[in-house]
């Protein structure tokens, strides 16, 4: 139904994109910062599960509408490509505000392993760069002529879950393992900042200038 030609397609895209660090990247590296190990791992299910939830909404919901109207899918790419340029350009603007001090502020009482999860689960829904790349890139690698539309976005929005799985782990335990380097230095957030804005542009244009798979 999916072809292996858009399963790696789109499998190369979400490694671009996940590996631009992002509102939930932060958060699990606060996590760890703040809580440790455990507490990361906990945050990452979560994420995922709602970086999960967002992918069944799209393809649900915007998958029937982009199936039957090329319009709206034009309208949807457009949209989200020109969202992401703008979060692009807000991430290099604001590159000197990400403070090191931020994320490894003081966390308070620890949350059960249910709580955190359930915490990351909410960062994951209410990720906009989640919900703009799986709006404007999962129609774009279905097949239109086998039908089924949603059954596919469902099925490639499990690749960057997975990738997302495995990448914002190793962020987990890099930030557990290694409190002190981030957190002496708010240059190396800026940073960070600096070159997320300008691939999220670059994502953006390329978004802008593609079409849906045949």
């Amino acid at each position: 139904m999916v072809s292996t030609e858009s399963i790696l397609a789109f499998a190369a895209m979400s490694l671009l994109v996940i590996a631009i660090p992002g509102p939930s990247v932060l958060f699990v590296i606060g996590r760890a910062l703040a809580h440790g190990r455990r507490t990361a791992l906990a945050t990452v299910l979560g994420n995922q599960t709602g970086s999960y939830l967002l992918v069944t909404a799209v393809a649900w919901g915007l998958g029937a509408v982009v199936e039957s109207s090329m319009a709206a899918f034009t309208a949807v790419k457009l949209a989200g490509a020109a969202y992401l340029v703008y979060l692009g350009v807000q991430a290099f603007r604001h590159r000197k505000e990400m403070r090191a001090a931020d994320l490894a502020a003081p966390a308070g009482e620890r949350r059960g392993d249910l709580r955190t999860v359930l915490d990351g689960v909410v960062v994951g829904v209410t990720n906009p760069k989640g919900f703009v790349f799986f709006a404007a890139m999962l129609p774009q690698f279905v097949n239109h002529s086998t039908g089924h539309v949603p059954l596919q976005m469902m099925v490639l929005g499990l690749l960057p879950v997975a990738i997302g799985l495995i990448t914002d782990t190793l962020w987990g335990l890099g930030a557990s393992a290694a409190r002190s380097w981030f957190a002496r230095s708010d240059r190396r957030m800026s940073m960070v900042g600096g070159v997320g804005g300008f691939a999220m542009i670059g994502l953006g244009v390329t978004v802008a200038a593609t079409g849906p798979a045949d």
